[in-house]
């Protein structure tokens, strides 16, 4: 058997993780297991960029890479933010809990 890892192999593990990830965001309600499932996410498409990439031969998957996980560092930072207020705020980081739109 071959033990080579083609660029379907890659894929599938990708699009596995962001579906793991989807449904994280879409049944989850901890705040913080949310922000965890859209960084899986986020990882997902890093992978996917990587692959296509060192398929094409080129390093344009990885620049991007790199500009998503700058942009993942940015979004970590200020989501964290918003969940300490949220949990000092409100003591709770159940997101139906939290109604700070309402009037």
């Amino acid at each position: 058997m071959g033990g080579e890892l083609t660029l379907a192999h890659f894929l599938i593990l990708s699009a596995l993780l962001f579906v793991i990830g989807m449904l994280g965001v879409l049944t989850r309600k901890n705040v913080l297991i949310i922000f965890m499932s859209v960084e899986l996410m986020l990882n997902a498409v890093n992978l996917t960029l990587i692959a296509f990439g060192r398929y094409l031969g080129s390093m344009v998957g990885q620049v991007f890479a790199v500009f998503v996980i700058t942009i993942a560092a940015a979004e970590a930072a200020i989501g964290l933010g918003l969940i300490l207020v949220l949990g000092r705020r409100e003591d709770t980081v159940d997101v139906t809990a939290v109604n700070l739109l309402k009037d």
